[in-house]
């Protein structure tokens, strides 16, 4: 999300840069950002990063990545007259164990920065205040971004100083751990760069072995094509069987190697920051989500992140968690999605029966229901399982 401000309210010599500095990250704290820093808009070391990871083809269905790379991978190409890029932060520290939620498998697991409000939306609110007030004040051109645009967020952050990014992939804070949004300005203003982060994780490699799938090939590189979160949002095909049992209760999203993480312990939860998780997405029943036709999924998450993965590849992750549950009960649930219009869902409910269901019973519905499937995938899935 980009919002620009290309004609400055006010001219006159620009300030000196350190006063100037001091002076911005005032307002950002008084808008509730966690953190500031600069990052002097060039290129840095992870254009090098980006082009090895393209390679290796990690990005998976993420073509986002891989268009305008030269971009993503040097500010000054996304913006020539960049001086500086302030960088800012914002902690979503959850107030209760994310891994709690796993024990409950009738119950889905929501990502910790999706059970409040968009993300975008609650920054770029906040972004477009600072951003006007510095081009009003010192009389320079300001462009925003929060998240979609091309820009490498976590290695300009760590350019900036916020943190570094841990062997997870993720920035790591010392104040907050590794719950933290991220967002920035790119300006004409021309600011004194914070030192970069240096890197504190020392021989820990807690996020490494807690992936359920096994996605870090490597300290420090992420193969998203194993990701949970990128299996649960990105991916928009069929789930591959090897990763179903692995994604447990997760229907959007994974917290694991996040919440793992010892620097955690200086996050502090408070109720001033603006993300508050929504009662309805905290611990949601996967039969109440099972049961959301397009209009109804739209409705219940309306103001959230999740609604933009769209009804189809979610309840594809809900399928899966009802397979992952062991309770028979909620086979009848799956049952309800073989005749749904999308193919995806249609594919996970066969594979949440097989896992449910008294072999008589599935035979039954697999005699029933294969004849009449005309999508090759959920006919195939019908021949794979339980043959």
């Amino acid at each position: 999300m980009r919002t620009s401000i290309s004609k400055p309210l006010a001219s006159g010599a620009q300030p000196d840069g350190a006063q100037a500095r001091g002076e911005i990250e005032g307002w950002a704290r008084a808008l509730g950002f966690s953190a500031f820093g600069i990052a002097a808009a060039g290129p840095g070391p992870e254009r090098q990063s980006l082009k090895e990871y393209l390679a290796r083809g990690f990005h998976g269905d993420m073509a986002w990545m891989a268009n305008n790379a030269a971009r993503r991978g040097d500010p000054s190409e996304l913006w020539p007259e960049a001086q500086s890029i302030i960088m800012l932060a914002a902690d979503y520290t959850p107030r209760h164990p994310p891994e709690d939620i796993l024990k409950l498998r009738e119950r889905g697991a929501i990502s910790v920065y999706a059970q409040g409000e968009d993300y975008h939306k609650v920054l770029k609110k906040r972004l477009k205040q600072l951003a006007g007030d510095i081009a009003r004040h010192h009389g320079v051109e300001v462009k925003l971004f929060v998240d979609t645009a091309p820009v490498m967020e976590k290695p300009l952050a760590a350019r900036a100083g916020l943190g570094w990014q841990g062997k997870h992939s993720n920035l790591v804070s010392r104040d907050f751990g590794s719950w933290l949004f991220l967002a920035e300005i790119f300006t004409t203003l021309d600011l004194p760069p914070d030192d970069a982060a240096k890197d504190s994780c020392g021989s820990c490699r807690a996020c490494l072995d807690i992936c359920p799938t096994k996605a870090f090939p490597a300290p420090y590189q992420l193969d998203a094509r194993r990701c949970i979160s990128y299996l649960t949002i990105e991916h928009k095909g069929h789930i591959a069987a090897e990763f179903r049992t692995a994604m447990g209760n997760r229907i959007y999203g994974c917290d694991d190697c996040l919440a793992v993480c010892p620097w955690n312990k200086f996050a502090r939860a408070g109720a001033a920051h603006a993300f508050q998780p929504r009662a309805e997405l905290s611990a949601p029943k996967l039969a109440a989500l099972a049961e959301l036709d397009d209009a109804a999924f739209r409705a219940h998450f309306s103001g959230s992140a999740i609604k933009r993965t769209g009804r189809d590849r979610f309840l594809r992750n809900v399928m899966i968690a009802i397979g992952n549950s062991g309770d028979p009960a909620l086979a009848d649930v799956a049952e309800a999605r073989l005749q749904d219009g999308s193919p995806l869902v249609r594919a996970m409910a066969v594979w949440a029966l097989a896992q449910l269901a008294p072999g008589r019973k599935f035979e039954r519905l697999k005699t029933a229901h294969l004849p009449l499937e005309g999508d090759g995938d959920v006919a195939q899935e019908w021949r794979a399982t339980r043959p």
